[in-house]
């Protein structure tokens, strides 16, 4: 079964066509960070009207690479949420009217369920049940998962998610867009305690995040500095390591609570070293992760999901209408 996939649910438009017997058959991805980095941000209107130009030219350069055509595609699945609503529903629209002129099934994947199962496109694969720990740029969440939609929150961000935090102290330490990758790099010029930042909610129980204080604890640093070169290095620094402390020992919480010894992480902020060194020298747990290439958005991991899911799907008479979920909780995912 041939599942082509698209993901545009922010800035970046993914299409990847995924074979459930031969693997990940091609895929592309194309970024419009050049687009908003003249607004420092998203600027969710530019990003709808991009979506419109580049999806359908990405979905004939996927096929033309797998050497296939659209009636080789026996499902497409698209973003539904969580999301930008205009970018959505570009990429639900193009979904639907493809799967309907092709009389395919069409399949709305949750977008963070694609970030967790992304791990499981490498050759050596997780096997169920897993902690994951799913961090991007709006979404912090650890997930106890037992199977493909058996999914239960252990904790999430209560305010900031960790990419959008790195993103704004990025933005107020004057670096560009996006922030948090540049953070990343000024933080290895940085002089290990020269700072000590809080690890926001390690004295309270349970899983739950917060980076909203930490953001503002470094804003007061900055203000505070004499504000050079060093300084800035240093302070990415000790912003980058409470954080990156903050989610490792969170995940040793969870790894305790549910007795699991396997931790998948997911997202965007996955591609951070500090944070994969720190969760790689924790003893008694194997950690995974995605590809580089597939810690960001991407339509890879939404075909694989829409593979997963299609593979235990009764074939439905449901009329071809669409939505698109802005907010959309993972624990509201059931399984296929």
């Amino acid at each position: 079964m041939r599942v082509l996939g698209i993901e545009s649910s922010c800035d970046e438009t993914g299409i990847a066509l995924y074979d459930t017997e031969q693997g990940l058959l091609s895929h592309a991805l194309y970024s419009q960070i050049e687009l908003h980095a003249e607004y420092g941000g998203v600027v969710p209107e530019l990003a709808s009207r991009d979506h419109i130009r580049k999806t359908l030219p990405l979905i004939e350069e996927v096929l033309m690479k797998a050497g296939l055509t659209q009636q080789d595609i026996d499902a497409v699945a698209y973003t539904a949420g969580p999301g930008l609503v205009g970018a959505l529903l570009v990429g639900a629209a193009i979904g639907r009217s493809m799967a309907w002129a092709l009389n395919v099934p069409a399949l709305a994947i949750n977008h963070m369920e694609g970030h967790l199962l992304s791990p499981l496109l490498e050759d050596n694969p997780p096997a169920f049940p897993f902690v994951s720990l799913l961090v991007s740029g709006g979404h912090t969440l650890l997930v106890d998962v037992k199977g493909v939609g058996e999914y239960t929150v252990l904790g999430e961000s209560i305010d900031d998610a960790v990419g959008e935090a790195f993103d704004k102290t990025a933005k107020m330490l004057g670096l560009g867009y996006p922030g948090g990758p540049i953070l990343a790099i000024l933080a290895e010029k940085g002089i290990a305690d020269k700072y000590t930042f809080p690890r926001p909610m390690m004295n309270r129980p349970g899983l739950d995040f917060s980076f909203s204080g930490l953001k503002t604890f470094t804003m007061n640093t900055w203000l505070n500095s004499e504000q050079t070169e060093q300084d800035k290095a240093d302070i990415a620094l000790a912003f980058q390591t409470a954080a990156v402390e903050t989610l490792t020992l969170k995940c040793k919480r969870a790894m305790v609570q549910t007795g699991h010894h396997t931790l998948v992480v997911a997202g965007g902020v996955s591609a951070n070293l500090a944070l994969r060194t720190r969760l790689d020298g924790m003893p008694n747990m194997t950690v995974y992760y995605p590809r580089q290439a597939f810690c960001s958005d991407n339509g890879a991991m939404i075909a694989f999901a829409g593979a997963m899911r299609q593979k235990a799907l009764v074939p439905s008479d449901k009329p071809p209408t669409f939505s698109a979920r802005p907010r959309w909780p993972l624990n509201e995912l059931s399984p296929p």
